[in-house]
């Protein structure tokens, strides 16, 4: 690769590292091209961008970026594969998933929201994570819950005060 090349590459990946949220490395060698292209439209449905990468212009491109990659930059040996996702969780959940017909893609860490995670064994932690969509939609249900509650008392006294006050003695007794 010409040099000129070479520091298009960095800058273009220095740009990418400059916005992102969320980032896995991610090893993919030996996967077959069909493998390989199921992977890669199982990461484009998830909006997830799956980028091969040059160890040594990575490597480049993390050492001059505003974030601190910790100990991400010892993974960079062998093959190593980009994930850049807006979700924290979507590409480990893409992995796991994958992982059911195949031993590859191998996670060897991952950037996600300002954390670090070195090694395949935090797959099933970054799986876990709930995206932001994830945790929104369990508190507009916490929130919705008491509302229901007090909706279903007035409806069970059929409006009448009476009733009203029956319901919500029973519901303050139990």
């Amino acid at each position: 690769m010409i040099k000129e090349r070479k520091q298009q590459v960095i800058d273009e990946l220095n740009e990418a590292l400059k916005e992102v949220k969320n980032l896995y490395f991610t090893d993919i060698s030996g996967l077959n091209a069909s493998e390989t292209s199921n992977l890669r439209r199982s990461c484009f449905n998830e909006k997830i961008k799956l980028k091969v990468v040059k160890n040594t212009l990575l490597a480049k491109a993390m050492e001059s970026s505003n974030h601190d990659f910790g100990d991400l930059l010892d993974t960079l040996k062998g093959n190593t594969s980009l994930m850049f996702s807006e979700s924290g969780n979507a590409p480990a959940k893409i992995i796991k998933n994958f992982r059911k017909n195949s031993d590859k893609p191998i996670l060897k860490g991952a950037f996600v929201e300002q954390a670090i995670y070195i090694g395949d064994s935090h797959i099933d932690t970054l799986a876990s994570i709930k995206s932001k969509d994830e945790i929104i939609g369990d508190i507009i249900s916490l929130l919705r819950s008491p509302i229901k509650n007090v909706v279903s008392s007035l409806q069970s006294g059929g409006g009448k005060l009476s009733g009203i006050l029956k319901t919500l003695s029973e519901k303050n007794d139990s």
